[in-house]
């Protein structure tokens, strides 16, 4: 086992030590007034980590303290990897991002489309295209996810049990059929809709390659990687360094909530969300995408492969809050677009928060952030395990105090 450490003073790396003191501050202030349980920050420039922060406790009520090799669960943090997993494929001749989705799942061969409705009463007509491999990378889809409560279709994926985007029970396999069962809630590459797309990317990786989500990734990427803590479940001998998972109570407060049941191989291997890491697996991933493809003399994808992932696909250089569902059309979208798998910020001069042209990143559901800005060589995580229910977020404010504490 290995910590992720710090390896160089802010000075050093061109980061100014007032600013990150006044984020440790910030951040501190949300696990003193009770929002977080505990915190890991790590930022990193030009591949070395110049601040490290671990503050509070990843299990409040045992008091064990946030320590550097603390493991979490980084939920939707997994998509990205899913992506590097399908372009491994691509690099390798087995797929292609215009390959139909039912050149693998043969399931999705006729999709149908939402036409109006509700209930019962839904009318769909025939998808006048098929949905392709880049629609998934890109949430453009057509799919949806059971928990928006926000259009007819998510109704249907809760009524197929799906609310959670998967069955008790089901494995990646039964869960596909499943999605390709239910009607897509608009034409595929009209509209950006983030969906259950990656749990679809995954089990395209399993066909494709004949193995198991869980035994590619291990082989293909977390291995190569050095990435020795992450996967799927979490061994005996790692259990004690899981991080508690917490859920956000109607008063703002928190409390205890079950998590992904990853002790023991799950039948479910998520593609969209269901990976653990520690902090220093997060961070060597990061940074291979940082250096485009390669990280400590292993390559696994090539430059070029590497920048499609980060740049915008979204038709017409737009971004998510214009292309969105009327979901998305929040002010966090605006001024950034969505590449293979990460968001990437097109107009810095209109997004919420303070950013480089390029900045490229994602989140997960219990508050986990990770974003590269190659601009200016920044790798940045933060990790805690709290699932919101309301509309506080500690993005924006470390989002911005990060970027003033870039001093050159």
């Amino acid at each position: 086992m290995e910590r992720l450490r710090r390896q160089s003073e802010p000075r050093e790396a061109g980061l100014d030590p007032k600013t990150l003191a006044r984020l440790d501050e910030y951040l501190g202030r949300q696990v003193d007034d009770g929002r977080l349980p505990g915190y890991l920050l790590s930022v990193a420039r030009h591949g070395r980590v110049a601040h490290l922060t671990t503050y509070g406790r990843r299990d409040v009520d045992a008091g064990l303290p946030v320590e550097s090799d603390t493991l979490w669960r980084v939920y939707s943090m997994t998509k990205p990897v899913t992506s590097v997993a399908a372009l491994i494929l691509v690099e390798e001749g087995l797929l292609s991002l215009t390959d139909p989705v039912s050149r693998h799942l043969p399931e999705f061969a006729e999709p149908r489309v939402y036409e109006s409705g509700e209930g019962a009463g839904i009318r769909t007509r025939p998808a006048r295209q098929p949905i392709l491999v880049r629609h998934l990378m890109t949430h453009t889809s057509g799919l949806t996810f059971g928990f928006y409560y926000d259009h007819p279709v998510d109704a249907l994926y809760r009524e197929a049990g799906l609310e959670h985007s998967v069955r008790p029970g089901a494995d990646l396999a039964q869960t596909c059929a499943e999605y390709a069962r239910l009607p897509l809630q608009f034409e595929p590459g009209t509209q950006w809709n983030y969906s259950v797309a990656s749990n679809v990317l995954g089990r395209i990786v399993e066909v494709v390659s004949g193995q198991s989500l869980d035994a590619f990734f291990a082989e293909r990427i977390l291995g190569p990687l050095g990435m020795t803590d992450a996967g799927f479940q979490v061994s005996p001998e790692q259990a004690g360094r899981l991080a508690q998972l917490y859920g956000e109570q109607e008063d703002g407060s928190i409390a205890p909530v079950p998590g992904l049941p990853l002790h023991g191989r799950p039948r479910f291997l998520s593609g969209s969300g269901g990976m653990v890491a520690t902090a220093r697996d997060y961070h060597r991933f990061a940074e291979f995408l940082r250096r485009r493809g390669e990280l400590d003399g292993v390559r696994l994808l090539t430059p070029e492969s590497v920048d499609m992932m980060a740049s915008n696909q979204l038709p017409g250089g737009v971004d998510i809050h214009t292309y969105g569902s009327g979901f998305h059309r929040q002010p966090g979208n605006v001024g950034v677009g969505f590449g293979l798998g990460v968001s990437v910020v097109i107009d810095p001069e209109i997004t919420e928060s303070p950013s480089s042209l390029g900045t490229f990143g994602w989140t997960g559901a219990a508050t986990t952030i990770f974003w590269v800005d190659p601009r200016r060589g920044l790798t940045v995580q933060f990790m805690t395990q709290v699932r919101r229910r309301s509309s506080f977020s500690v993005y924006p404010d470390l989002k911005r105090l990060v970027h003033e504490a870039v001093v050159d």
